[in-house]
């Protein structure tokens, strides 16, 4: 059985590395053939390629930090459909910062709720 470092070892060596970057920039390559087929099938082989690409290639992967900065809501997407770490921290982390504003508009909101039109306090039971 092969176990997590052997499995990180094998993806990262030299041969392996390069097999899943020509394996990408052939897909790349096809995804206009596969487009031109009935279907989305182009899409799909274009994203293959490019996260195997991305995975492999420095030089990609600084192309795409450019692109990120350049369209972030689109980075986003492609971040998400990469399954990077990056992502999901900043997922993590937006859904935290939506959590405490929630939290302080809450905390903000009750006594403005207790106060009529009036602005003086509503009597209790009324």
């Amino acid at each position: 059985m092969i176990d997590r470092s052997q499995w990180k070892r094998l993806l990262t060596h030299p041969i392996v590395d390069w097999t899943i970057f020509i394996l990408g920039v052939i897909l790349i390559l096809l995804s206009p053939v596969v487009g031109a087929l009935p279907g989305p099938g182009g899409i799909f082989v274009l994203a293959f390629g490019l996260a195997m690409v991305l995975r492999t290639s420095r030089w990609a992967r600084r192309r795409y930090v450019a692109f990120k900065k350049w369209q972030p809501k689109a980075g986003r997407w492609t971040d998400w459909g990469l399954r990077r770490k990056s992502a999901l921290r900043r997922e993590a982390l937006a859904k935290e910062q939506i959590a405490l504003e929630k939290d302080d508009a809450i905390a903000v909101a009750g006594p403005i709720a207790a106060t009529n039109s009036a602005g003086s306090q509503s009597p209790p039971g009324n």
